[in-house]
């Protein structure tokens, strides 16, 4: 699939879960842009299971970039990623091929392609699909960080535990680069694992909120109205499976404010106009102050669960029952924080690109 926020540049996302491979074509890029393999395969372990918190399956994610880079820069042309799938069971999908699992695309993937989708381990649909994002993604990052705008997500919440607030964001920014656990305090970490281990052990799962900052971005980014810095990078973070809130700043907070509150006040600061709140998160009419950009993430629990659930049969039109079976995440937060990542760079890259142009990532 192709997103359609873009007008610079695109990827389009391809494969499916249990398919011979999945992967991502990058476009638009200029020539010229120095690609990172090992920013490539960073960002993908981070993005794989890891302890007994994440899924079962497990896949090396050995990509190959089989176009649009020689010698480690693009030549300009679509830049095509190639993951393949090693570590398939799609067995475990055949019971249920007509049982709509709540929670799941699959009563709505049948209405979309009539029969035709291809639902092993949930298909297109899958999160195994982000990998490919995440791989170009990786590429996007590079380019932004070369120009000093840094992207950081911790994991602020798994069920109703909570991480300790970005504070130093410099700091805490480098703190999270390379962490797989994206917390800032690890002792909250561990008492997330802890209440992930808990649902899985009663067959259930729990969801999370994720907060980014991206910190470097000059003021003037963006789009009064269409194309404002909220709607792009909420089109984005929206494409990501599980996604169900977007919120910049305090977000639906403001609303119990009063404008005395809610406003962020203006001050000179070593020669520069700053706020010293972010209550709106960086953004006013659309446009980026020069501050750092705040937002969270809402992402529901995986709806992948072995508990008993009601739900129908769509093909013979019956009441039934569904208890998954196979392998997946009893929670996926910690693991779509580099997709949040990803997907923030690309439609950064692409607000970027629209106010200075292509040539301007290199």
């Amino acid at each position: 699939m192709k997103n359609t926020f873009g007008t610079n540049i695109s990827l389009t996302l391809y494969g499916e879960s249990h398919g011979e491979s999945i992967g991502a074509v990058l476009d638009g890029l200029p020539a010229g842009l120095a690609v990172d393999e090992k920013s490539v395969r960073r960002a993908l372990e981070l993005r794989r299971p890891a302890g007994e918190w994440s899924t079962a399956r497990r896949e090396r994610d050995e990509f190959s970039i089989e176009s649009g880079v020689l010698n480690g820069h693009t030549t300009g042309t679509p830049v095509l990623i190639r993951i393949p799938n090693e570590d398939t069971r799609s067995k475990d999908y055949n019971a249920t091929r007509t049982a709509a699992r709540p929670g799941h695309a699959d009563l709505t993937a049948e209405y979309k392609y009539g029969g035709f989708q291809d639902a092993r381990g949930g298909g297109h649909f899958s999160g195994r699909i982000t990998a490919g994002l995440v791989a170009a993604g990786a590429i996007l990052r590079d380019a932004l960080e070369r120009k000093n705008i840094l992207i950081a997500t911790r994991i602020a919440s798994v069920a109703d535990v909570c991480d300790r607030p970005f504070e130093n964001i410099e700091k805490d920014a480098a703190a999270l680069k390379d962490k797989p656990f994206a917390v800032l305090d690890d002792t909250a970490g561990e008492r997330m694992k802890a209440a992930i281990l808990a649902a899985k052990a009663e067959g259930d799962s729990v969801g999370g909120v994720l907060e980014t900052v991206v910190t470097g971005l000059p003021g003037g980014v963006g789009e009064p109205w269409f194309d404002s810095v909220e709607s792009v990078l909420s089109h984005a973070l929206f494409s990501i499976p599980a996604v169900k809130g977007v919120a910049f700043g305090d977000g639906f907070s403001l609303s119990s404010m009063r404008g005395s509150e809610a406003n962020d006040e203006y001050f000179i600061e070593n020669g520069k106009i700053v706020t010293r709140t972010r209550h709106n998160g960086g953004v006013t009419g659309g446009i980026t102050d020069g501050m750092p950009v705040f937002f969270r993430v809402a992402i529901k629990p995986t709806p992948t669960i072995s508990k008993q659930q009601r739900t129908v049969d769509f093909k013979t039109m019956e009441e039934t029952t569904i208890a998954a079976k196979g392998r997946h995440d009893p929670c996926i937060v910690h693991r779509a924080r580099i997709v949040a990542d990803s997907v923030t760079a690309l439609a950064l890259c692409d607000l970027l690109t629209a106010r200075y142009g292509t040539e301007w990532l290199k």
